[in-house]
């Protein structure tokens, strides 16, 4: 009886992570209302590191990254988190048309391609007109809601050296951080991190490929006033 038991249970947890598993990482959840998910998928989070990286989440290269984005909140603060951040995310999809809003975990990724508003000429790293539009219309969500922090992340396709593809990575991430430190976001809100050609989301073998893999995420994820906000709020 005990052994028998002990398979059900077995086959039950089995079952359990199963179902956590594929609600956390598929499609459809990256846009599912979050203050419904929140509590769910409490602290096995990491679909957001997938948004910015692709499918190397499990990579310890990404422990820094992974360290700022940090752990997903459960139970009724995480239906907290999610409403808010849910709130953010269509503000975001409402002022700056074109991005690419993904709001995951407790988080939101917006990602610029050349598809899309924040792009950069060729080798270059300045952040041109049309690109100042669109990180103007970013930088008013980000003052009307302060209690978060904000993750700068810069790529590029493997065409040409991997040192200079670095090297501009970073110089395009840094020049979106500063842009918005220009219009009025405090400086300590963010970390900027940039990866050259190291983690592509795309086929680098087609020229659609290597253009979407030419991006600058930025990842919003609450700070610790939010979440202890959230916590304290649950309890009561």
């Amino acid at each position: 009886m005990k052994n028998f038991t002990k398979k059900i249970y077995t086959v039950a947890l089995a079952l359990a992570f199963t179902i956590a598993f594929t609600f956390s990482s598929c499609e459809a959840t990256k846009n599912a209302n979050n203050k419904q998910k929140g509590a769910a998928i409490g602290a096995a989070g990491g679909a957001i590191l997938g948004a910015i990286i692709g499918n190397n989440v499990g990579s310890g290269k990404n422990s820094e990254l992974g360290a700022v984005i940090g752990g997903v909140l459960g139970g009724g603060a995480g239906v907290l988190i999610g409403k808010r951040m849910d709130e953010q995310a269509k503000k975001i999809e409402t002022e700056v048309p074109g991005a690419k809003v993904e709001r995951v975990d407790d988080g939101i990724v917006v990602t610029f391609d050349e598809n899309s508003g924040v792009y950069f000429d060729t080798n270059k790293s300045n952040i041109n007109a049309k690109s100042q539009e669109t990180l103007d219309k970013l930088a008013k969500v980000f003052l009307e809601f302060p209690d978060t922090k904000i993750l700068v992340v810069g790529h590029t396709d493997n065409t040409g050296n991997a040192d200079y593809n670095l090297s501009l990575s970073e110089k395009r991430a840094k020049s979106v951080t500063n842009y918005l430190i220009s219009d009025g976001i405090a400086s300590p809100r963010f970390e900027t991190l940039w990866y050259g050609e190291a983690q592509p989301k795309y086929d680098n073998s087609t020229a659609e490929g290597r253009a979407k893999n030419r991006r600058v995420n930025v990842a919003i994820v609450p700070n610790d006033k939010m979440k202890n906000e959230a916590i304290k709020d649950a309890q009561n």
